[in-house]
């Protein structure tokens, strides 16, 4: 099975020459790790950066089944950064074909496992805009892994997951000290 990647620019006219880069590149990370399904790469030119040797970003996200690992790089040339992207996420997926081999859960997937949520009725009151909606599927796991998930992402502030152990989505974040507080909801 070939590797599906796919590649956005924003900014930033791609060429055929940074899309062959890419493939050529990208193309190698199955190797690496044979369970990726999909890659995106997403090349942007940051004119507001501070430095003029931020100003070109390429972010990598690979997603196979359990799993999503990102890297992000800037520097001053599209290729270079391209590159360090790169070499972080072979390193991010070293890191985590040494660490993968544990169980999740009873195997069942989140949407099984969680109630039905019922829609509120909307009221004629206009609210705050909300300005982008993310959807994502969450994958059973326990607290440590979902650490070891934060990190391989690159997630600075913090990390959402359907806790394993509890049977409900939790929130995992840093503090300001350096540990790690988990948010728990009850349902009222």
């Amino acid at each position: 099975m070939a590797l599906e990647i796919e590649i956005a620019g924003r900014n930033l006219e791609v060429t055929d020459r940074i899309r062959d880069h890419v493939n050529k590149k990208v193309g190698r990370l199955d190797r690496y790790l044979p369970g990726i399904e999909e890659a995106r790469v997403d090349l942007a030119y940051v004119k507001s950066a501070r430095s003029a040797a931020d100003r070109q970003v390429a972010q990598i996200t690979v997603r196979g089944k359990g799993f999503i690992l990102r890297s992000e790089e800037r520097a001053d040339d599209i290729f270079a950064a391209l590159d360090t992207a790169i070499d972080k996420i072979q390193r991010r997926i070293e890191r985590f074909k040494g660490k993968r081999n544990r169980g999740r859960g009873d195997g069942k997937s989140a949407a099984e496992v969680t109630p039905s949520v019922v829609e509120e009725e909307e009221s004629g009151e206009l609210g705050p805009v909300i300005a982008r909606r993310k959807r994502f599927l969450l994958t059973p796991m326990n607290e440590l892994e979902a650490l070891e998930q934060m990190m391989l992402l690159g997630h600075e502030n913090f990390f959402i997951f359907y806790n394993a152990n509890s049977n409900s989505v939790n929130v995992l974040y840093r503090r300001r000290d350096g540990t790690y507080g988990l948010i728990e909801p009850d349902i009222a």
